[in-house]
């Protein structure tokens, strides 16, 4: 084709992250599953929040569908499954363990190199020599979490005011030598890494270069389509980084553009992977189809390439939980609404886990999305699921834009 339509780009973006799945057809996943899912999106995101769960538990959700989330967890932390790990990539990241040797030229850059926070940090002479200290302690009793150091000194009065050992334990995390073994309340458990990465992990170092244009290919690979600038996304990598590496990947045929129309009407130059050309010949054929309805996590990786949400769908992703409460337009931590291959609402939850009641303090449709039944049918269905996931009896619908989409969401339910 000359032009590719937009409806074909977004099936493709929605297929490479696993989310064109029919509800309901899924198979009840499997910890194989899993382990598969975070191999094809390449990372998911960890967040805080936690007003239902959190957003790396939440991803898998949105593709597969009601799980255990201790299942997950096992993937990442358990000596006897582990396949996962905790590392960086976007931000904090679980990541496959295939991919941790990409880890250590940034260790490295950070050992040799350390940032101003962290010499200003290392030039109190105490706080140096805690470092080898709690390595060593580490050593000596195992697997260890900042609560197990005793800390004598003034109150801390803001939650980054760290004490000294949770410093040293982060310095040491950042630099490799020790790993995330566990997490206990999601208060991070820290051991050495050679206890905790399994021998079979490749330990070889990369060049930096190496490592940059292995995440932006993946990166592209994941993404389905995505614009030049946005490449290195998943990596937050600046343009003027990634911009050789792409040039690079376009000259050897692994990035093939090609030529699509966007929301403004307009055509522009849009960058497949090589491999994924198939797959948007066969939605342009109309022979690959997005049959899913889910709701998104705010950090979910569809997200990652900077104003593709606009720019593909019309739809400004917003997480307003850094922000006053007067200056939120939709709300804490909403979720957009996936209905097949367009984004239609979203809505801002909070899971009262007391009594078991999940509260939607706002629920919205995107101006020009009605409220037919094929709709909100498909949203009641995704919704039981997701207050299955969460273990809630009852919904609460407190605002509703259209009124008349909450009334009848809840009538379904």
């Amino acid at each position: 084709m000359t032009t590719y339509p937009l409806a074909a780009l977004r099936i493709l973006a929605l297929h490479t992250q696993g989310l064109t799945t029919p509800n309901g057809t899924e198979p009840p996943p499997a910890p194989e599953s899993l382990r598969g899912l975070l191999r094809q999106l390449g990372a998911v995101q960890i967040d805080t929040l936690h007003v239902v769960q959190r957003s790396h538990y939440l991803v898998p959700w949105s593709r597969l569908g009601r799980y255990d989330p201790a299942d997950f967890d096992r993937l990442v932390y358990n000596p006897a499954q582990r396949c996962l790990f905790e590392g960086w990539l976007r931000a904090a990241c679980i990541l496959p363990l295939e991919e941790y040797h990409y880890q250590i030229p940034h260790q490295r850059r950070l050992r040799e190199q350390p940032n101003n926070w962290y010499l200003q940090w290392l030039s109190q002479e105490a706080n140096a020599e805690l470092i080898p200290q709690v390595l060593e302690r580490v050593r000596r009793d195992g697997a260890l979490r900042t609560v197990d150091f005793e800390y004598h000194g003034p109150k801390r009065g803001s939650w980054w005011d760290w004490k000294p050992a949770k410093t040293a334990l982060e310095y040491l995390y950042a630099f490799g030598d020790l790993m995330i073994a566990d997490r206990v309340n999601f208060q991070r458990v820290y051991d050495l890494t050679e206890r905790v990465l399994p021998n079979w992990v490749d330990v070889s170092e990369p060049t930096p270069e190496e490592r940059d244009r292995h995440w932006i290919e993946e990166g592209v690979r994941a993404f389905g389509a995505c614009e030049a600038a946005q490449a290195g996304d998943n990596a937050w990598m600046k343009r003027a980084r990634s911009r050789p590496h792409v040039a690079a990947l376009l000259a050897a045929g692994v990035f093939v553009p090609i030529t699509a129309e966007l929301t403004d009407g307009q055509s522009h130059e849009v960058l497949v992977h090589r491999d994924n050309l198939p797959l948007l010949e066969q939605a342009a054929a109309g022979e690959l189809a997005a049959r899913r309805t889910t709701f998104l996590s705010p950090f979910d990786s569809l997200f990652w390439p900077q104003r593709r949400d606009v720019r593909f769908w019309g739809f400004r992703q917003a997480l307003e939980a850094y922000k006053p409460a007067p200056q939120r337009r939709w709300g804490y931590f909403c979720l957009p609404i996936l209905h097949r291959d367009r984004l239609v609402g979203r809505f801002d939850p909070k899971m009262e886990r007391g009594n078991g009641m999940l509260r939607l303090k706002a629920l919205y449709l995107e101006p020009g999305v009605a409220p037919e039944d094929e709709l909100v049918h498909d949203v009641a269905a995704a919704m039981r699921d997701f207050m299955a996931f969460h273990g809630a009896q009852d919904l609460v619908v407190e605002r509703s834009v259209p009124a008349e989409f909450g009334e009848k969401l809840q009538a379904m339910l």
